[in-house]
């Protein structure tokens, strides 16, 4: 069987292309499975890696992290945030430090694809200062959340309860301030002691009563205003359908006294 010449150059084309297809393909699996560059690993005994990034003065999250990661040591760098899906390539992931960065916020999402794996979680001395339950996801790990500068409010007494927290991290979890104002918490006062005598939830919860009210009021107020006003307009309808009905025996009249003055006459 032979080829034609222009089937010949159409082969060779398909057959490079194919191949700079499994070229592709093996280089992003071993972006996966090969150590990050800014990073350092160990192989685990048990399987899966010890991946250590600690003061690398990194100030976001690797992307090219090994997805058979076990342990992630991110300590010691400059990250002041956590994004969505920071760490959803690593299924296998059950420890994560991420203490002495400057962290101020965590996005809803940044643990995301960690609940089933996740068994220890490293928050300490950030500048982390509420917690969202949304950033947790149902995240149900040992927590460490000393030395972070807590703003202790109603989504913090939300949120924690979530976590399983290290026994010294009850007690090193500080209110530096509080929301409402006037509940009377103390700065330095550690947070299980707020939560324990006071409901943080409770203005809150007056607020969104109030909000309701008012709402419901306001509709209310609509429906009687729209009562009225159809009331009101019925009333002149029937009023002038009624002086229309007064008119119709005058009309009706007048071939009765048309039919007399004939007669009369």
């Amino acid at each position: 069987m032979t080829l034609s010449l222009i089937s010949i150059p159409l082969l060779l084309y398909t057959t490079a292309g194919f191949c700079h297809f499994l070229a592709t393909t093996a280089g992003l699996h071993g972006a996966n499975t090969g150590c990050s560059e800014s990073c350092y690993c160990s192989e685990m005994a048990d399987g899966g890696r010890v991946v250590r990034c600690s003061n690398m003065h990194l100030a976001e999250v690797p992307h090219d992290l090994p997805n058979d990661t076990r342990r992630l040591y991110l300590d010691g760098n400059l990250l002041t945030t956590i994004p969505a899906d920071a760490f959803a390539g690593l299924p296998l992931l059950n420890e994560l430090d991420l203490s002495h960065n400057e962290l101020t916020q965590m996005e809803p999402g940044a643990f995301r694809g960690l609940v089933p794996s996740l068994r220890s979680l490293d928050l300490s001395s950030n500048r982390l200062t509420t917690l969202e339950p949304e950033v947790l996801g149902g995240l149900r790990a040992q927590a460490n959340l000393t030395h972070n500068p807590w703003h202790c409010d109603c989504r913090l007494q939300v949120a924690m309860p979530r976590l399983d927290l290290e026994p010294a991290s009850l007690a090193g979890v500080v209110c530096h301030t509080s929301e409402p104002k006037d509940v009377g918490v103390d700065t330095g006062v550690p947070f299980i002691m707020v939560a324990a005598d006071l409901d943080l939830c409770a203005g809150l919860k007056r607020t969104t009563d109030v909000a309701m009210l008012v709402t419901m009021f306001g509709w209310f107020a609509m429906v009687i205003s729209y009562l009225v006003y159809y009331v009101r307009h019925n009333q002149e309808d029937a009023r002038r359908h009624l002086e229309y009905l007064k008119s119709l025996p005058s009309i009706l009249d007048r071939p009765e006294e048309s039919s007399k003055l004939s007669t009369a006459v």
